[in-house]
Order: C-alpha cells, then structure tokens, then sequence
C-alpha cells in the first residue's frame, strides 16, 4: 500500500512540477524533493523521467475523462455540457494566467523537444475533441460536428495563451461570454 502511494505522490508532483517549471526542466530531484524521498527510492518507482512522463499523461488522460463523464452527468444537454468545457477556464483561471494551459502548454514543449511523449500529450487533446465532436452530434451536426469541435479547442487554447501572455483581469471572463454565445448561436441554430 505505502509503495502504491509513494508512486503515486511522485506522479502527482511530477504533474504539477511539469506543468509550473516545464518538463525539460523539471528533474528526478526536483520531484525526489518535492515528494520527500531518496533518490535511491525514487529510481525504485520509475527508472527514466520518460516513464514518469508516461505516467504523469496517462494521469492527466484519467483525470480529464473522469471530469468529461461528471459533466454528461450534470449536464442535461450537450449544450451545457460543452459550456462546462468552455467555463473550465475560468474555473481554472489563476492557474491559466500563471501557468498557461497544462494540455497546451505540454503538448508545445514536447513538440519543441521532438519527444516521442508528444503522441501521448496529443491524445488528451483527441479525447477533448472527440468529447465535443459527440456532444456537437448530438445537438444535430453530424457533419460540421469535428469542425465545430476544432473551433472550441482552437479558442480555447489561444484564449489560454493570451490570458497567460497578458496581464489583463477582465480578458478570460469576455473570452468565456463570447464563446459562450457563440455555443448559444450555435445551438438555436441548430433548433430552427
């Protein structure tokens, strides 16, 4: 049980630590430290810093599935569904405006290292657009369903972007009502 959760507390502060320093230059001592432990101890739990990045995106996969099944859950249609995908940024602002997006700004590190985890930071990304593209489906855009998916993943990480790049209070929250009468739009559309 105690080795299980050693593991796991690594996976969680390599998380963190990845995504607040970046990957490339967060270390096994950092982590080692920041989770309390030996060196020694931590080379029990993963042998490269590839493999805890395995981890720490297998993680993030888990967590973000786990989030998308609560809001089919509590949303009643798919509108409301994709507007909790598109409120997350305001619900996670402090961490945008400090941090950028943990999504985007890993996939972008790791495609600027041309590292092989690149594919896997890609498939969080392939599970928010297919999870929108199912919700667009379902309001009755079967065809313009991934189209429509896209441009929510577009906004969103370029609103993540900018709210990290400028210091401006108000912008997420204006981002966030643009885009959410756009859904609005989108969806009366739909209906008429």
């Amino acid at each position: 049980m105690v080795e299980n959760e050693t593991r796991l507390n690594i996976i969680a502060a390599a998380d963190r630590l990845f995504y607040e320093q970046g990957f490339d230059h967060t270390s096994f001592a950092d982590v080692a430290k920041d989770v309390g432990i030996s060196r020694g101890n931590f080379y029990h739990h993963f042998k490269t810093k590839d493999h805890i990045l395995d981890a720490v995106i297998e993680r993030r996969i888990s967590d973000r599935q786990a989030m998308l099944d609560r809001w089919e859950t509590v949303g009643d249609t798919p509108q409301q569904r994709i507007a909790s995908f598109i409120r997350i940024l305001l619900v996670n602002e402090a961490k945008i405006r400090a941090y950028g997006c943990p999504v985007g700004t890993l996939f972008l590190e790791l495609s600027k290292l041309n590292h092989d985890g690149e594919q896997g930071a890609r498939r969080i990304f392939d599970l928010f657009r297919n999870w929108l593209k199912r919700q667009f489906e379902l309001m009755g855009y079967g065809g313009d369903a991934d189209e429509l998916a896209m441009t929510i993943l577009a906004r969103s990480q370029g609103v993540a972007t900018l709210a990290n790049t400028y210091p401006d209070e108000d912008f997420l929250e204006r981002e966030v009502r643009q885009m959410l009468a756009w859904l609005d739009a989108v969806a009366t559309s739909q209906c008429n």
